[in-house]
């Protein structure tokens, strides 16, 4: 084999190695960035879910002081309902 023949071939070879190792960093740097994606997707999906759970939170605080404050006045009415009641001792 003529020695400008095995240059051509390792030539050839290197480039043909350097373009597989291109790609292969490209679809490395997709592969990276779709994660990046999907990772602030699901970031920005777990800021959402603890905005709403915050305000359920709240309007369940709210729900239950006035729930206690509703029952306290059941309270009063009953104990004023006993002090009334000539029937109770």
């Amino acid at each position: 084999m003529d020695t400008w023949l095995i240059i051509v071939i390792v030539v050839v070879a290197v480039i043909v190695l350097a373009a597989v190792v291109l790609a292969a960093r490209r679809a490395q740097a997709a592969r990276v960035e779709k994660h990046r994606d999907e990772a602030q997707q699901l970031r920005s999906d777990a800021g959402e879910k603890a905005r709403r759970a915050q305000e359920r939170e709240a309007l369940a605080e709210e729900q239950a002081e006035r729930a206690r404050k509703e029952r306290e006045a059941a309270q009063a009415s009953l104990e004023r309902a006993d002090k009334v009641d000539p029937d109770k001792d």
